[in-house]
């Protein structure tokens, strides 16, 4: 009767950074006693037999569910937004509730569900983030010992940000915990292009003899443009079918993760290779 009225999962899809069971049971509306009676169910040898067979069935008044929470009673309200902006829905709807219901004494209102699962993980993420910047420049440190090497790996950082808002806004998508995974692995994109820029300007200086100018931070990135070029092209070919499908069902996580870093790719990859070898002739002084 569970299985045929309440319904089973037989399987999760991902929507909108939510997961949704999927529920097998019979069409309930318009069941009547007697199709009850008759519901079929399978014995130990296989064969079907009748509901009404093994038990009875009554129609009788009875209590309806109370259900209690640490000692109070609890009425529980599910809303199932369509859209991604699962944050913005439940900042609306307390707004909304705030405005037009009051409660009467006793009553008060807990929220729950997904915007604040998502909230908090969001929140982790940012320090996590946070930390692994740290990281990354404590690893520059020691790597370059100067700190305009660091300063000016940091300076084209903020390129893939340009790239992954505007590929955010022309797809129409949603800041998602997908696409802010999508960021924090643009910053480790963007810190390589700049570090084989700047290790590539060693070689030519130490190992070449070439003077520090201008010319020589040219010659620089023309030798490391077809590197960097080639790992962004790569990167860009494996994200794009699952950027394409990203308003499909099943890709609401991975989707806006692979939007964001193929717009953070085409910006960081220009930055490096154009803007980065002018700022780099003025910032890296040479004697």
């Amino acid at each position: 009767l569970n299985a045929a009225y309440h319904g089973t999962a037989v399987a999760h899809l991902n929507q909108s950074d939510r997961s949704v069971p999927v529920v097998v049971r019979l069409a309930a509306a318009g069941a009547t006693p007697d199709e009850i009676r008759n519901l079929r169910l399978r014995g130990r040898d296989g064969a079907l037999v009748p509901l009404s067979s093994v038990a009875t069935l009554e129609v009788v008044s009875a209590r309806s569910l109370i259900a209690h929470e640490d000692g109070l009673r609890r009425q529980v309200v599910i809303a199932t937004p369509t859209g991604a902006d699962q944050a913005g829905f439940a900042r609306r709807a307390r707004e909304q509730i705030a405005a037009r219901v009051k409660l009467p004494p006793g009553v008060y209102l807990r929220y729950g569900g997904t915007a604040p699962a998502q909230a908090a993980a969001a929140r982790e993420l940012l320090w996590h983030a946070g930390a692994a910047l740290v990281l990354i420049v404590l690893l520059l440190a020691l790597a370059f010992g100067r700190s305009r090497h660091v300063l000016l790996v940091l300076a084209a950082l903020p390129s893939t940000l340009i790239g992954g808002v505007l590929a955010v806004a022309l797809t129409g998508a949603t800041l998602s915990l997908g696409a802010m995974v999508g960021f924090v692995a643009l910053f480790g994109i963007a810190a390589r292009n700049t570090i084989l820029l700047i290790s590539h300007y060693e070689h030519l200086i130490a190992i070449e003899g070439q003077p520090w100018g201008l010319a020589t931070a040219l010659r620089g990135a023309e030798e490391r443009l077809t590197p960097v070029l080639l790992t962004a092209l790569l990167t860009a070919l494996a994200l794009l079918p699952v950027a394409l499908q990203s308003h499909q069902p099943g890709h609401e996580i991975e989707g806006p993760m692979a939007t964001v870093i193929l717009g953070g790719l085409v910006s960081s990859t220009l930055v490096s290779l154009v803007f980065v070898p002018p700022l780099a002739a003025r910032v890296l002084h040479r004697s």
